[in-house]
């Protein structure tokens, strides 16, 4: 099982359950409807990582995402993560009214930093960034999001079951886009305007 860092230990997510489309500017870059009720996917275990490299197929597409870490069936951990796409493939899937996992769910689509505690915190003060090579890409809060963090929580247990160290990813601000090996990325969540995670990889 791939393992992620939760409390400077190494704990094993079963699987991260995501929204498409929770931000309307990135809905809108990507010319796509609104959403009438929420889109939810699954990454399974076999897709976690902490490295970013290129996947060897599709034109992948980078989306930074603030990622919530269950436990006792609530918000534990937070963390960076990167949602990667195959934005050829989802595109053509869809077109043909097929499912996309391979697009979502490929080996190494879900890039995390290690995971911070948060029990008892405020959602409401959490912020995200994504710089590439020194320049801002994304940035976004959970004021711009159309489902908030929890209602996405309790709307995903009505079909999931949530075990221990769990990951939930909250969805993706504008600014998505394509990248190259030797790429930096920064990924950071602010707390209430001061820097709690701060993650660097050079693409592989």
């Amino acid at each position: 099982m791939n393992t992620i860092i939760f409390d400077s230990q190494k704990v094993a997510p079963s699987k991260v359950v995501c929204i498409a489309r929770n931000y309307v500017a990135h809905i809108e870059e990507l010319k796509n409807e609104m959403p009438s009720e929420m889109s939810i996917f699954i990454k399974p275990n076999s897709s976690i990582t902490d490295e970013l490299s290129v996947p060897p197929f599709g034109e992948c597409h980078y989306e930074g995402e603030i990622t919530f870490l269950i436990k006792n069936n609530k918000f534990a951990g937070v963390g960076f993560g990167l949602d990667l796409t195959l934005r050829d493939v989802q595109s053509r899937l869809k077109e043909k009214g097929l499912s996309w996992e391979k697009a979502k769910a490929f080996d190494r689509a879900a890039v995390f930093s290690k995971f911070v505690d948060f029990d008892g915190k405020d959602v409401d003060k959490l912020k995200i960034e994504l710089y590439i090579n020194g320049e801002l890409k994304q940035e976004g809060d959970t004021s711009l999001m159309i489902y908030k963090p929890h209602e996405i929580f309790e709307e995903s247990k009505k079909y999931f079951t949530f075990f221990d160290f769990d990951l939930l990813m909250t969805g993706t601000p504008k600014g998505v886009g394509t990248f190259k090996k030797g790429d930096v990325f920064s990924g950071r969540i602010y707390y209430d305007g001061e820097i709690i995670i701060e993650k660097d990889w050079v693409v592989k």
